[in-house]
């Protein structure tokens, strides 16, 4: 998710699912080939398995993104056709591409050729008004013949025009039964389901018509669902969110002793104790001391110890 999911939030994550695959947020491939790569392919060794994602039209130019990308150890290269925000229609990439299926059928034939690792390809189930399921079912088709062989589904329509990314993800109905019918009629194709998916009932029921589920800002907003669901699906047992999080120290550390601000690492972990006793002063002491200078683990403790119940001892 654009602005999200830095290296420190993916850290993060795998520590709460060592089994899930993490995706970057979405990169354009001319700053991929031309920007900071640094900064902006930043990847921890204990990310693996983790997706790079790749905005942009020119085949060429995401052909060069994909080899720089497999060269950093990405582990795979995902080409997203899915977003609508203003900013991405201005580039003529994200979710208008998927009126040009030929264009990303030739960019992910040369990001295939251009490296060694998978690349797939991140979509909707079409653009405004377009509600025939033979036209997704096309657009599939077409870039599956250019040798992708998953695609995430963001199970609704993109609205191009009059509607917000925020109003994109929550306006237009979720039909999940397209993603299960191609997954049907395509069953070589893998098809990993995306979109409204905030329970764990949720995405495992996903499983019984997919290979898989995706979740973006549920597992933002309420990190320990990914636990759950990683103890559900692969074993092993719960962890508490304290023990989590605290397993996150030397990173933290190692960031800080690097001149890293506590507050870009911080601020994907205020949802960790979403729901539970304490949980609003969780976020209020991070969210109020990280900025500060100086601010180390000692503040990430008082925020965890703000989640346990004073003991009362009996007189």
């Amino acid at each position: 998710m654009m602005d999200w999911t830095d290296t420190h939030c993916r850290v993060f994550h795998r520590l709460l699912a060592p089994h899930a695959r993490l995706y970057t947020e979405m990169v354009h491939a001319n700053a991929v080939v031309l920007g900071d790569r640094d900064r902006l392919l930043a990847m921890d060794p204990v990310e693996h398995p983790v997706a790079l994602q790749l905005g942009g039209s020119e085949p060429a130019l995401l052909a060069q993104a994909a080899r720089i990308g497999a060269e950093r150890g990405f582990d795979e290269i995902n080409l997203n056709v899915g977003c609508p925000s203003d900013r991405v229609q201005a580039g003529r990439f994200g979710a208008c591409l998927m009126r040009e299926p030929a264009l990303v059928a030739d960019s992910i034939a040369a990001m295939i050729a251009a490296c060694t690792v998978p690349v797939t390809v991140k979509c909707r189930l079409g653009v405004d008004d377009d509600h025939d399921y033979g036209r997704f079912l096309a657009f599939i088709d077409t870039v599956a013949q250019a040798g992708c062989r998953a695609f995430v589904v963001h199970a609704r329509n993109a609205w191009l025009k009059g509607l917000s990314p925020k109003e994109n993800r929550e306006v237009p109905p979720l039909r999940y039964d397209w993603a299960y019918a191609l997954k049907r009629e395509r069953p070589a194709l893998a098809v990993i389901v995306n979109g409204g998916i905030v329970t764990e009932a949720e995405a495992m029921a996903h499983l019984a018509h997919a290979d898989g589920a995706m979740l973006g800002r549920a597992a933002y907003h309420d990190p320990y669902l990914l636990h759950r669901l990683d103890v559900a699906w692969f074993g092993g047992e719960l962890r508490t969110r304290a023990d989590l999080l605290r397993s996150m120290r030397p990173y933290v550390e190692t960031q800080l002793a690097q001149g890293k601000a506590l507050k870009h690492i911080t601020r994907h972990i205020l949802g960790l104790f979403h729901g539970q006793p304490g949980g609003r002063a969780f976020r209020q002491i991070l969210s109020e001391g990280a900025h500060r200078d100086g601010a180390d683990w000692t503040l990430v403790e008082r925020a965890i110890a703000a989640t346990s119940p004073p003991s009362r001892i009996a007189a």
